[in-house]
């Protein structure tokens, strides 16, 4: 391209936004991240991020019932193991991978002392091991606690995101299931009461660029002779009673030229947080599965294989006692059957609280 004209080949890339031109210039940019070259956004993730802190706290103060306090985020990226290793000994690994318009890992690790700190709280405990109820119960708050994030990513890049269910796994850093090379945020975790705790959410390193929307490119420069125009039209409109709100025009002296004013547009202050709930619309329209449970039991083999017509299964549950109400089996409210024409249905009584979701998983 020597006389700096495009190719139609050069062109097109530039339409779809395709990088790894040549134009000339005599060093390539070298790549901030991991991910095999993939230009990796760190300031650009760590502004959206740093957005959503003050309701990833409110989300978790209202979980553990205490007040919280979260500092950070501090960027990184690099190899998974290393990043995982420098928490030191036994590493927690909540994931919670994106599915929808955007796929790929995203999770959080955290040193054993840290899951605790937060699990505890959770589950009305100071003294708790770190079994599966406690990981279940750290799954609900990191899902929780992730929820503003996945909504400024999606307003951020313009797709739809959401967290796939929640896995864990605990062990040595070397043996978790992880991508090669991730992009890490540090957050610092204090409860009330408590020791602070580091916590690194992560993401793969080749996701982050489908997360971040692209800049805009600059505006060219307007020529000397059309600013001209533009504030001659501008003066024309202030001789014709002031425009836009801006201040009197000055009288004209005779012989002097016109007087022209700039015009006065009020600040634009960027919001602290993003809201967390901005694309909720896009699923109101999705079905899911919503089913009634009497109650429940446990039953041997031989028992289920004996099985036949008029056979009684005493359930776990006391006559009158509410009726489960369960969303993608998850335990959402209780209520009581009544009968409607010639239907049962169900009368809601009570929601069940983020608190009671984490004690029934135990």
């Amino acid at each position: 391209m020597s006389d700096g004209s495009l190719s139609q080949d050069e062109i097109d890339a530039l339409l779809q936004g395709s990088g790894g031109m040549d134009f000339g210039s005599d060093e390539p940019s070298a790549p901030s991240g991991g991910g095999g070259g993939a230009q990796v956004d760190l300031d650009g993730l760590k502004r959206i991020l740093a957005a959503t802190v003050e309701s990833q706290k409110s989300n978790l103060s209202m979980l553990v019932g205490k007040d919280v306090t979260i500092t950070g985020p501090e960027m990184e990226s690099g190899s998974a193991s290393d990043i995982a290793g420098s928490l030191g000994g036994d590493v927690v690994h909540i994931g919670l991978s994106f599915g929808g318009g955007v796929q790929g890992d995203h999770g959080y690790l955290m040193p054993e002392s840290a899951a605790l700190a937060i699990a505890g709280p959770m589950m009305g405990q100071d003294d708790v091991d770190l079994d599966d109820a406690a990981l279940n119960a750290l799954q609900e708050a990191l899902s929780q606690v992730s929820g503003p994030v996945v909504t400024a990513l999606a307003d951020s890049s313009g797709k739809d995101i959401m967290n796939s269910p929640p896995t864990n796994e605990k062990g040595d850093p070397d043996t978790l299931i992880l991508p090669a090379q991730i992009v890490a945020a540090r957050y610092t975790v204090t409860i009330e009461g408590g020791d602070p705790a580091g916590i690194v959410e992560y993401y793969d390193a080749a996701l982050v660029p489908q997360l971040i929307a692209p800049q805009a490119p600059p505006r060219p420069q307007q020529q000397q002779p059309q600013q001209q125009s533009q504030q001659d039209a501008m003066a024309g409109f202030g001789g014709m009673g002031g425009y836009g709100g801006g201040a009197p025009q000055q009288q004209m002296q005779p012989g002097s030229g016109p007087s022209v004013q700039s015009v006065q547009f009020p600040n634009l202050h960027q919001q602290d947080t993003l809201p967390e709930h901005g694309n909720i619309g896009l699923l109101m329209d999705v079905y899911m599965e919503m089913t009634v449970e009497l109650g429940r039991t446990k039953k041997l083999i031989r028992e289920i294989l004996g099985m036949g017509e008029g056979t009684i299964i005493e359930l776990d549950k006391l006559a009158g006692e509410p009726v489960d109400i369960l969303v993608n089996h998850k335990l959402i409210a209780k209520g009581e059957v009544v009968v409607i024409d010639e239907n049962f249905g169900v009368r809601v009584t009570e929601i069940v609280s983020p608190m009671e979701r984490v004690t029934n998983m135990s």
